[in-house]
């Protein structure tokens, strides 16, 4: 990449508000993985801990009074946004984001988005309002969630189902939904009118 090309990419990304690519690379080193940093987006004052992978296409963008923070090892995968406008997103360690056609997080106007560490989120899906994503949680699939919480527990690969974080799966829209430890939603439209059911449901022990 010549560097007429690098100086045209840092002149927008300092105008939309972004880290310049040398900005980006000097701040975060080797500590965090990125395949390929020119596809790569992410806004001043964001947190990355040792270990994060920001896949091509990933952007961490915080607009005014925002913050963004990220916990170790936490894979990004193409096509995330992590969104926070004057709003708060707390992403635990060892999280995957994105998988399976990207994952959208948006936090406004002072509200809280936190994920919790090993939780899975995958699907094109989103989140937005207030959400709180316990520890192990997943939502799985297209669903767009607001203000909705998932009970903590052992992640997805725990053997046991009933002891894993809460899950959504599906598609559609979930608004104020609580599904504690060991739960599962599934619906295909609105999940507030889903059944809440054990996880060994559909995973027997």
């Amino acid at each position: 990449m010549s560097m007429d090309v690098i100086a045209a990419l840092d002149s927008s990304r300092r105008s939309m508000g972004f880290l310049t690519l040398s900005e980006m690379l000097a701040q975060f080193g080797e500590d965090v993985r990125m395949p390929d940093p020119a596809s790569v987006l992410v806004s001043p004052g964001t947190i990355l801990e040792s270990g994060v992978v920001l896949w091509p296409g990933t952007i961490l963008q915080a607009v005014g009074r925002a913050t963004i923070e990220i916990g170790a090892g936490t894979i990004l995968f193409p096509g995330t946004r992590v969104v926070a406008v004057d709003g708060r997103i707390a992403i635990g360690a060892q999280a995957e984001i994105g998988e399976e056609g990207g994952f959208t997080l948006k936090a406004e106007a002072g509200s809280l988005i936190t994920v919790g560490d090993g939780a899975r989120l995958l699907g094109g899906g989103s989140l937005s309002g207030g959400n709180d994503i316990g520890r192990g949680g997943q939502i799985l699939g297209p669903i767009r969630c607001q203000n909705c919480r998932l009970g903590a527990g052992a992640t997805y690969r725990d053997p046991d189902p009933d002891e894993r974080g809460g899950v959504l799966k599906g598609s559609g829209v979930a608004r104020n939904v609580d599904v504690p430890q060991g739960s599962v939603i599934q619906a295909f439209g609105l999940f507030s009118e889903g059944t809440l059911r054990r996880q060994s449901y559909f995973h027997p022990k």
